[in-house]
């Protein structure tokens, strides 16, 4: 299972059944990629259909090449495999039925939207939902305000002590690179942190 998928990981996947989360076009574009290598192609939509998300002539082409299967409100509940991924379960969100099937690879392509609601108040998000962190605090409009007359340590929250790593955070590239970089990194600032306690 991937979050994301490197090009380079369509080589291997010759003759196999590849499942993709995702209804934008990061996840389009992989189904696209991916059906010149892969047996099938199945797109796993959440929404009820893919214009809600994915850009036109994207759709188009994906129903123009026959290996790729898109499911509308589809929801993958369970994986399950040995020493590697061997089958997927997914709900159809609209019946509650779920259907096993055999997969060699999965690839989640979710996280264009944070969900970030569960935070408390005292977490300062941006208009979509973005965590807002280090100098960018110090900003005018940026609601709560910083309370510590230090200034706030790179990927540190509005909540002093507390940082963000990832895709979530305001600014952050979307990468999985840079998001195990921010991850590294804010264990080092946690340190940094508690050694000014």
């Amino acid at each position: 299972m991937y979050y994301g998928a490197a090009l380079a990981e369509a080589h291997s996947l010759s003759g196999q059944d590849v499942y993709l989360v995702g209804g934008a076009n990061s996840a389009g574009q992989a189904a696209v990629y991916f059906a010149h290598f892969a047996r099938q192609v199945t797109l796993l939509v959440r929404a009820d259909r893919l214009e809600k998300s994915m850009s036109t002539y994207l759709i188009d082409q994906i129903r123009g090449i026959p290996n790729i299967r898109v499911q509308l409100n589809a929801e993958v509940v369970a994986v399950a495999g040995e020493e590697h991924l061997q089958a997927i379960t997914i709900a159809d969100r609209v019946t509650g039925s779920e259907e096993h099937v055999g997969a060699d690879f999965l690839s989640v392509f979710i996280g264009a939207y944070p969900h970030t609601d569960w935070l408390a108040e005292t977490i300062a998000r941006d208009d979509r939902g973005f965590i807002v962190s280090g100098p960018e605090l110090l900003r005018d409009g940026v609601l709560p305000r910083w309370p510590l007359e230090r200034e706030p340590l790179p990927l540190e929250t509005s909540l002093p002590g507390v940082f963000v790593a990832g895709d979530v955070r305001r600014s952050s590239m979307k990468r999985v690179a840079s998001a195990v970089g921010e991850g590294a990194m804010a264990v080092y600032l946690v340190h940094q942190y508690l050694g000014t306690l």
